[in-house]
């Protein structure tokens, strides 16, 4: 039953099985090595929940905050003490009379020193290599919402809400039940988009922007804000190549993987030496 539902989750994957076993440890509360039937129906609550399910998956490598406990569908996290990522709160009604190029600026008042803002960028980099093709199949992120992320004293990024990502089969699966006229038609979330067939009309399944792309546009004012001025040129033309990324370009995973790896490199040269790092 577990692994059907995770099967229906994240599609045909090879490593469903050792997933199935993770969940059982954490299901297991008393650690005594037995799954009671009160466990059971309490961690299968659980697992009806997508973002728990995504916020396991990402746990071991540090992208989402540890689950402490959960009593069926009510569950714990750790406290992520920053975020958002960015930004600035301000009343409602004052939020339709900034202009957008005003609130983007203002969005960049009040974040971290350079250095610390590399490193969690840092983050949200390894955070999409390691859902680009991960052990569960790859995950695409639809809201990269600054509200979505946060960071720790440490300034190590946490996913704070794992809702933003989606696996790509479900996605695969939503584009193709999903009429449209228009490319605005095939949408899901934010920032997840395909284009339409207009004889079929139907939604292609292949996302047009990657993860990636994504990512970097997420990051561009947030990282170039007080850029060290003999870095700022080269930061600034990896971050339009990389925002440049198409889904549907020729070998994508070379493509992805050279400029995911020189702009960290790029960034970790300059951190390195800090504290910060």
């Amino acid at each position: 039953m577990v692994f059907n539902h995770f099967k229906s989750k994240l599609g045909e994957q090879a490593n469903l099985a050792s997933l199935v076993t993770k969940i059982l440890t954490v299901a297991d509360g008393n650690k005594d090595g037995h799954v009671s039937l009160p466990e059971a129906r309490s961690a299968w609550a659980l697992l009806q929940l997508d973002e728990v399910l995504l916020g396991l998956l990402l746990q071991d490598r540090g992208h989402t905050p540890r689950l402490l406990g959960f009593c069926g569908d009510l569950y714990v996290t750790e406290r992520v003490p920053y975020g958002p990522l960015y930004g600035l709160g301000l009343p409602w009604p004052l939020e339709a009379w900034v202009p957008s190029e005003a609130r983007r600026s203002m969005d960049q008042w009040f974040t971290p020193s350079w250095p610390r803002k590399a490193k969690i960028s840092m983050g949200l980099l390894e955070l999409v290599e390691d859902i680009f093709h991960g052990n569960y199949g790859s995950f695409l992120m639809c809201d990269l919402s600054a509200n979505h992320f946060g960071y720790t004293d440490r300034h190590d990024l946490r996913l704070t809400d794992p809702r933003a990502i989606v696996s790509e089969d479900a996605f695969r699966r939503t584009m193709r039940a999903l009429h449209c006229e228009k490319d605005d038609d095939c949408v899901l979330g934010p920032d997840c988009r395909t284009s339409c067939d207009m004889a079929q009309k139907r939604c292609r399944e292949e996302v047009t922007q990657p993860n990636l792309a994504k990512a970097c546009g997420a990051l561009r004012d947030y990282l170039l804000r007080g850029a060290p001025s003999e870095l700022r040129e080269e930061l600034e033309r990896q971050l339009y190549a990389c925002m440049a990324l198409r889904g549907s370009a020729g070998q994508m995973d070379m493509e992805h993987s050279l400029i995911l790896n020189n702009l960290k490199a790029l960034l970790w040269r300059q951190i390195s030496h800090t504290k910060d790092s």
